[in-house]
């Protein structure tokens, strides 16, 4: 965090020169509060280029078998311009290095972990590891040291989502 401090106040100086500069060009007709004002301009740029740059920069950080599955998108007031163009708040990504395919009882099934990584003052990670019934396009979070499934919270999963697609529709091993 303290590096894209340095940054945004690295890009407010060079805006503020910029103004120095056109001021001085100008022969001083351009008025002083020109400086100060795209110093702020060129810090508040760099941050939102920051903000529509974390999910392909978090991105490039992953290793080669991880996998988006989801991405949201959010809107904050005290940034107006995300009503516009929604910013990306969160993302979940599998591994394909760790699957676990099985076959029980006729059934297609994958054990996997799911990723979730949180864009907040320090970035979070979280992870949790489920069970996909690919035949009945059911899905269950593995509780516990021993993984065992919690049916009570049992979802249904349609067969256009990426995580199904992801999981269920590549070929087997």
């Amino acid at each position: 965090m303290i590096w894209h401090l340095i940054a945004a106040l690295f890009a407010g100086l060079g805006a503020a020169g910029i103004g120095l500069l056109l001021r001085f060009i100008s022969a001083k007709r351009l008025p002083r509060w020109i400086v100060p004002a795209l110093g702020g301009l060129g810090m508040l740029g760099y941050q939102v280029y920051y903000e529509y740059s974390w999910l392909s920069f978090k991105q490039q950080q992953l290793p080669d078998s991880a996998e988006v599955v989801d991405v949201e998108y959010g809107a904050m007031l005290w940034r107006p311009w995300t009503y516009m163009y929604p910013m990306p708040v969160a993302f979940e990504v599998i591994d394909r290095d760790h699957l676990r395919t099985t076959e029980a009882d006729g059934e297609h099934m994958v054990e996997f972990f799911l990723y979730r990584f949180e864009k907040q003052v320090a970035d979070r990670v979280t992870h949790q590891a489920y069970l996909m019934n690919c035949n009945a396009r059911e899905w269950v979070p593995l509780v516990g040291d021993e993984r065992q499934p919690d049916t009570s919270a049992l979802h249904e999963i349609g067969t256009d989502t990426p995580l199904y697609q992801a999981l269920c529709e590549t070929p087997r091993a």
